[in-house]
């Protein structure tokens, strides 16, 4: 990274931090070298000028998906970029095409679903936002299209995400092959699935991680020719065999040996183990367990998982006997023997231990003792053997034990290999590397050294491939780069490995040395490599060293190396373990060649490294590599926790920051011209103003501010470092100056604008001064006026007191006169409207009650009619109900309710018949009890009038002295017990009256519940008659499936081997029509003598073969003639398909529905798809669309299975008895018989006049192949459709920059021309869609299909476009979301144009991408609270969705901001809890590609055709066997 230029005070910069690595903040003043800068977290720093880095302050607030975009390449700016993308869960980041992807420790399943692979697919690189799947994808077409393999390096440390990476590889790489593995299993899975055991042998525990690789694993992927997976394997490189025998502390030796030690009891004591601390190879640490981990779970675990891989119950044995052998082999140890430089067998202890040892390998004891201590050497003269000190007996103890173990690891990679099935035709590979990252602890040894030096090896590949890719894009953009210095490692390899003279070498030789110790060979180092600038010698150790390396200076303790680097290959080890009886181990060590067993060479981990190290980078090499850099965000493992200072340090050891460097020699910043212009087109506004080229504009812009070193490509402009930084600042000058001005001239308007606020103030306070001196004057006025106008007044009042007095005195009188004349009006015309009342409320009760006599007359004579006419209908329905024999039990359900409903009618009649009863005899007693008491009330009259007569009478006739007598008194006593009784009789009549009221209303209110139970019947009576017809459809639907299925599997039955051939058929009897028979006609035949005759001598074949066989023959002719005839375009008759009209005519005339076996189907099918196969012409495509659906739709209604029509009675039909029935009956069963018709007189009608028709198995089979035919035809319009609109989509989706920027030159003569391209593409489409549109109207094809292509047509323009938009962070831009818009109305207004029959609910299938566009579009997008964004403005969207565009958004127009921080928390929340709830959290959408409709849908949305008037071809109109098809006249 170069030293910054063009820090200024009010710079934003970037300054190291001991904690957050580093820190932004703002200059506020510079002093010589010094810089003083206040950063964003409160501080206050002061540094060296050289240590500060520019920030662009117009960075994305969600940064770039590729770090070259950067304005400032830089470690800061890298590191900010991370931090920010990784804050949105954009866990991937490119860096050209090195892809850095960040451990997120959460789940985010929408990234690696099947909608995202389908997505990346095909996709050009960087075209989509960074992803893994998009470097397997380049890595796959590379190998396609090139031919040549590739590699795919995943580095970084453990708990990265190495592993989960890997997979998503081979998930991708199996998702483009498609090859499965073995018992269902992927290769994915199957290399997966290899991982515990890998790991449990070749994993350990090291300072920084508890479970770090310590080996390198290479899976290889194999393909054939066609680019298909044929099959994997498993390369291992770089075991760490010293580990085996010297470990430091706290680290720990490889799992499988702790894992063993906690295996169940029996098992330990079968390989006679303990504690691991009593074994040598364990206790030189004292970390025998990790935290979180039960060794005895882990155990089972391996097991498992070697049972998954193939590894036999007997293998997993001998496998974890051999690892027992190598801990007691440990614990052996020696003691000097008697001899000079001799040793035996220290104590007891060892003996056992070496006992066992030989125990579990299966070879003798005493042989492996004297292997251990004794060496064969052979000379041309004799074989001599010399015993070994007690050193170099455990050198040889522990080169056993490291080749043992190396053996065993090497046989399970093989056996891995073997599980999974290589293919060794394969020519071409995707390797994916998956290797330890670099190293550097505390305390750091040879382990360290090995890796390093590794990780040195794949910087320097690394670096060639970054240089390479730099020139690569040098040449494309046509620039000069030839000078550009290569930064390259070779110096620190040549240190390590250069022979003679480097450091593996010095240690070889060291180790050949027996009197070498770790101080003479750290001497030697420091004297060898004193003036390298790589190697340092540290100044307060004498055994330790330091070299430079790539990503920092590593300490090594030279103490082990000399221990841990020698591995001698024994001959006397190879002969022991050759001869072992376990197969198993003897396995291991297969017998060598003659002349390499004779002695012991020496071989040391190191030069074996080295070897391994050049097989590996060999292999690299012949691939073509592609980078993936793995970071650990946090050592905590837990989400959303960006640790800057641990990720400094993996970008730095993962060789990212050494790239930036390399791109730093070069030009590490490229800005396309459109971007250049755009950022910088304010240092020269006058070639902006200009009619200039883009690349002139940018190189005159770049010679104005007058920088040198520049390169001018193709399409971009290339700056070297610091540059970017000076024209920022020239760039903040002008906008400076610019804001001043805007500053200047604010003031002033300001400042005039309080002047002229005073001077309007001051005018109206004169006013206001003004005015009050008027008021005073005018209020001396207006009193003097109300003084005048009082007196005046005041007069005027008293005048009128006195004239009002005299004339309210003569208005109370009118008043008084006038009011007595109106009341008597009123009760004169309150008297008239009474009567008028009285009157009308009577002649009103007459008309009332005979209405209601008559109307309970006629509800009375209804309900015995209906009772009358269900009870016959009821009768009928069980009467057929016996004859069908089919009850159900829904029927009885039904039936049941009729009578329960029956059975209440009548008991409500009943009770209504019992209440008019006793309301009769109620009225009759009354009506009784009256006469009785009027003629009571007669009689007492008539003898009071006697009474009175006589008394009348005695009066008269009396003398003239009248005298009281008590008679008078008596007379008087009767007239009143008579007058009192005559009350209560009326009293009685009265309340018998009362009662009879009460019963009449009682009466009518049972009449009104009869009505409603009257309405309720009929309502029951209309359902169940619905019930009756859905009940019978449903039967019929059911019994019609019952025959086609067993019409097809008799057809399947005579189609077998024992089947009778169509031959043995009994011959059946034919009559030709002619205009002596007549034709048959509604059930009736004519018959003539001649018929009568054939008839009689129809059993003799003499004359029956003949004519059978003639009209085959023209059954065969008229058949070819029609195929002849369809395979042309017959066009349209009245807007309804000619082909379809005929085909269905003579196939409904020649009863070809009811025969059992015919030919005519499968070539009208065959006619068909000859007819489609060329797959582009939509022309023809529509008009089979049209007549196939047609055609289907009339089968439709008259096709069933045989056997369905015995369920129905009212289409049954009736047998005749007599001998024209059975022969009508046979000819209706012949499928020669072309001379009959069953069409009247008017010939074919609508589609209700069709009769149905028993349809056989050929009839059926070809309804199967038509419905099959219309879908693929559906299929075919569809898809040619979208073919020609997809690539316009992906135009569609983003605004040509072009076009853009010369509308932002400001070209006023090209706005026009670029608005107009702008929207070009849109008008493609609608062109498209109007041309298969007016296709499809002049093929008549059924709005409804029609209607079926555009709704999944822009269902699929939904998805793409939607898709598009969430993948691609350029197109969710503000300007982006205008041009969009733009084009969506334009697809509005189509559907608006082709009207609602035929785009239907087409626009509302947009839904997402129209609402994602208008949140791209509304302002004021931070004001937005999370409910208006979810329920009013994208209802449709899901959160998942709303985060992705919340967070990719960036208004590239006018600079506004996107949702506010606290919205994007909250959908993180819901997403968090989403996913906890284990809802989908994708956000891509699906293109449906399914048929939407079936056969009932096109049955029930379709007009009834007509074709009875449609007019035949000419083709066959003149031949007299198609004389059917010819419209009839009544």
């Amino acid at each position: 990274m170069v030293a910054p230029v063009n820090i200024i005070v009010g710079s934003h910069v970037w300054v190291e931090h001991p904690e957050l690595a580093w820190v932004d903040g703002e200059v506020f003043k510079i002093s010589a070298e010094e810089v003083h800068v206040h950063t964003t977290n409160g501080q206050t720093v002061i540094t060296n000028i050289s240590k500060v880095f520019p920030k662009d302050t117009e960075a994305p607030p969600g940064g770039v998906d590729d770090m070259t975009k950067l304005s400032y390449l830089h470690e800061p700016g890298v590191l900010h970029n991370l931090a920010a993308r990784y804050e949105l869960n954009e866990i991937y980041t490119y860096t050209g095409n090195i892809l850095i992807a960040i451990n997120p420790f959460q789940r985010l399943p929408h990234l690696y679903d099947t909608h995202m692979m389908e997505q990346y697919k095909g996709a050009q690189f960087g075209e989509l936002s960074p992803h893994v799947f998009a470097i397997a994808d380049v890595a796959y077409r590379a190998m396609i299209n090139e031919g040549k393999s590739n590699s795919i390096l995943v580095s970084g440390e453990s708990g990265a995400g190495k592993t989960e990476t890997t997979k998503m590889l081979m998930r991708y790489l199996a998702y483009l092959g498609g090859r499965s593995g073995v018992e269902g299993r992927t290769v994915e899975q199957q290399v997966l699935e290899s991982n515990p055991v890998l790991e449990a042998f070749g994993n350990a525990k090291t300072v920084r991680n508890n479970n770090s690789s310590r080996f390198g694993k290479f899976v290889e992927l194999q393909f054939d020719k066609n680019g298909r997976i044929s099959g994997a394997a498993v390369r291992t490189y770089l075991l760490e065999r010293s580990r085996v025998c010297q470990i430091s502390d706290p680290e720990r030796n490889y799992h499988c040996f702790y894992l063993l030690c906690a295996a169940p009891p029996e098992v330990r004591e079968k390989f006679k183990l303990g504690d691991p601390k009593s074994f040598h190879y364990l206790n030189q640490s004292n970390c025998y367990a990790l935290d979180g981990v039960d060794d005895t779970e882990e155990y089972l675990a391996t097991r498992r998982a070697m049972d998954i891989v193939g590894i036999s119950e007997e293998e997993q044995d001998a496998i974890f006997r051999v690892v027992a052998a190598i801990l007691h082999l440990g614990n052996i140890e020696f003691a000097k023997g008697e001899e000079v430089d001799s040793s035996v067998i220290k104590d007891e202890k060892s003996r056992f231990h070496l006992n066992t040892t030989a125990e579990l390998l299966k070879c003798d004891a005493k042989s492996l003792e004297d292997a251990l201590i004794n060496r064969v050497m052979v000379t041309p003269e004799e074989v001599i053997t010399r015993t070994l000190d007690p050193v170099a007996a455990v050198g040889s103890r522990d080169a056993l034990a490291k080749t043992v173990y190396s053996r065993l690891f090497d046989w399970l990679v093989d056996k891995i290999n073997s599980s999974i099935g290589q293919d060794p035709n394969s020519r071409t590979i995707i390797g994916v590397l998956d290797i330890y990252g670099f190293e550097s602890f505390k305390l750091n040894s040879f382990e360290q050294f090995c890796i390093n030096f590794t990780n040195e090896k794949l910087q320097q590949h690394f670096n060639q491939h970054v240089f390479k890719m730099e020139q690569e894009e040098y040449t494309k953009e046509e620039i000069n780069w030839s000078y550009i210095e290569f930064v390259d490692n070779q110096d620190v390899l040549d240190l390590i490995e250069k022979k003679p003279g480097g450091i593996i070498a010095l240690l070889d030789e060291a180790c050949m040395f027996p009197k070498s110790t770790h101080e003479t060979f750290a001497q030697k180092l420091y004297q060898t490599f004193k003036s390298n600038k790589r190697f340092i010698k540290p100044k307060l150790s004498r055994t330790s060293f330091t070299i430079s390396h790539y990503a920092g200076e590593v300490t090594y303790l030279a103490d082990l190396f000399l221990d841990k680097n020698k591995d001698y290959v024994v001959a006397e080890h190879q002969v022991l373990l050759t001869a072992s009886k376990c197969p198993f181990v003897s396995g291991l060590f297969p017998p060598l060649p003659e002349e390499s067993s004779k002695s012991s060479k020496f071989s040391s981990i190191g030069s074996r490294f080295k070897l391994q190290l050049q097989s590996l980078m060999e292999t690299l090499n012949s691939t073509e590599p592609h980078y993936i850099r793995c970071v650990k965000p946090n050592n905590t493992l837990r989400p959303a926790i960006f640790e800057n200072a641990n990720i400094i340090q993996q970008l730095r050891c993962g060789g990212v920051l050494e790239a930036i460097r390399i791109s730093c020699a070069g030009y590490p910043t490229r800005r396309t011209f459109y971007e250049f212009l755009h950022r910088f087109g304010v240092l020269a506004p006058d070639v902006l103003d200009g009619n200039y080229d883009d690349k002139v504009a940018c190189e005159k812009i770049l010679d104005k501010m007058g920088l040198k070193g520049y390169q001018i490509g193709k399409t971009k402009v290339f700056l070297r470092a610091g540059q970017m930084a000076e024209l920022d600042a020239r760039r903040a000058e002008v906008l400076g100056n610019a804001a001043r001005i805007i500053q200047r001239q604010i003031r002033t308007y300001i400042a005039r604008k309080e002047f002229i606020a005073l001077r309007k103030a001051a005018i109206v306070l004169q006013s206001y001064w003004r005015g009050i001196l008027a008021c005073k004057l005018y209020e001396q006025l207006r009193r003097e006026a109300a003084a005048l106008k009082i007196q005046k007044n005041f007069r005027s009042y008293t005048a009128r007191t006195s004239y009002l007095t005299a004339r309210s005195s003569a208005i109370q009188l009118q008043t008084g006169l006038r009011a007595m004349v109106a009341r008597n009006e009123f009760r004169f015309r309150k008297q008239t409207k009474a009567a008028i009342f009285i009157e009308a409320y009577l002649r009103r009760h007459i008309a009332c009650s005979y209405y209601k006599s008559l109307k309970k007359a006629a509800v009375i004579t209804q309900c015995g009619w209906r009772r009358r006419v269900a009870r016959r209908e009821l009768r009928n329905l069980k009467m057929a109900a016996r004859e069908t024999g089919a009850l159900k039990e829904a029927k009885d359900k039904l039936e049941k309710r009729v009578e329960e409903l029956t059975w209440r009618l009548q008991f409500e009649k009943q009770l209504r018949t019992n209440l008019e009863e006793e309301k009769a005899q109620e009225i009759a007693k009354l009506q009784d009890a009256l006469q009785a008491m009027q003629l009571q009330v007669e009689e007492a009259n008539f003898r009071t009038l006697k009474e009175q007569e006589a008394a009348r009478k005695a009066i008269e006739e009396a003398p003239p002295i009248v005298k009281e007598t008590p008679v008078i008194v008596h007379d008087t006593e009767t007239i009143e017990s008579l007058t009192a009784e005559l009350d209560s009789l009326k009293a009685l009549l009265l309340s018998e009256r009362e009662s009879a009221e009460e019963a009449r209303k009682a009466c009518m209110d049972a009449e009104v519940r009869n009505t409603e139970l009257v309405k309720k019947l009929e309502d029951t009576e209309e359902k169940v008659g619905q019930l009756q017809e859905s009940m019978q459809r449903l039967e019929e639907k059911l019994c019609n499936s019952e025959s086609e299925n067993q019409v097809i599997r008799q057809q399947a039955l005579a189609m077998s081997p024992t089947g009778k051939s169509l031959s043995a058929r009994p011959k059946t009897l034919v009559i030709q029509r002619t205009p002596e028979n007549g034709n048959v006609q509604n059930g009736e035949m004519k018959v003539t003598p001649e018929v009568t005759l054939a008839v009689t001598s129809a059993r003799e074949p003499e004359s029956e073969e003949k004519p059978q066989k003639s009209l085959n023959e023209k059954q065969q002719e008229n058949q070819d003639l029609l195929i002849k005839c369809v395979s042309q375009n017959l066009g349209f008759s009245r807007g309804k398909p000619v082909a379809a009209s005929v085909i269905y005519k003579c196939l409904l005339h020649w009863r070809s529905f009811e025969v059992e076996r015919t030919t005519v189907f499968d070539r009208i099918i065959q006619t068909i798809a000859s007819a489609i196969e060329v797959q582009d012409n939509n022309d023809v495509l529509a008009y089979w669309l049209s007549n196939s659906s047609t055609l289907l739709l009339l089968l439709q209604h008259t096709l069933k299975a045989s056997g369905a029509a015995s369920l129905t009675p009212q289409r049954r039909r009736t047998t005749s008895a007599s001998l024209f029935g059975r022969m009508s009956q046979g000819l209706r069963a012949s499928p020669q018989s072309a001379g009959l018709s069953f069409l009247n007189g008017r010939g074919l009608g609508r589609l209700d006049d069709l009769r149905q028709v028993e349809a056989k198995y050929p009839a059926l089979l070809f309804k199967q192949q038509l419905t099959a035919f219309l879908e693929k035809i559906y299929g075919m319009i569809r898809d040619n459709l979208k073919k020609e609109i997809s690539p316009l989509l992906g135009l569609c989706i983003q605004a040509p920059r072009t076009s853009r920027a010369s509308l932002v030159k400001g070209r006023s003569q090209a706005n026009a021309v670029a608005q107009q391209a702008l929207i070009a593409h849109w008008q493609s489409i609608v062109k498209s869609l109007n041309s298969y549109l007016k296709t499809m109207k002049a093929n008549y094809v059924p709005p409804f299909l029609v209607r079926k292509v555009f709704t999944q047509i822009f269902s699929f323009i939904n998805v793409q476009l939607f898709n598009s938009l969430l993948l691609r962070r350029e197109c969710c831009s503000f300007s982006n979301g205008e041009y969009v818009k733009a084009g969506l109305a334009e697809l509005e207004q189509w559907c608006y144009d082709a009207t609602e029959e035929y785009a239907g609910s087409a626009w509302d299938e947009l839904k997402h991408i129209r609402q994602a566009v208008g949140f791209l579009v509304i302002h004021q997008k931070p004001k937005k609270t999370l409910n208006e964004i979810t329920k009013e403005l994208c209802p449709v969207l899901s959160i998942q969705q709303l985060y992705r565009i919340s967070t990719m958004y960036w208004d590239d127009k006018y600079g506004t901001h996107s949702v506010s921080s606290e919205v994007i928390s909250s959908m993180r929340v819901l997403m968090t809890e989403d996913s906890n709830n284990a809802v989908s959290s994708s956000f891509l959408l699906d293109d449906d590609s399914s048929i939407p409709f079936t056969v009932d849908d096109i049955s029930k949305s379709l007009q009834q055709v007509d074709i009875a008037d449609v007019e035949p071809p000419a083709v066959i109109r003149e031949n007299s066997g198609f004389g059917f098809l010819l419209p009839r006249t009544e």
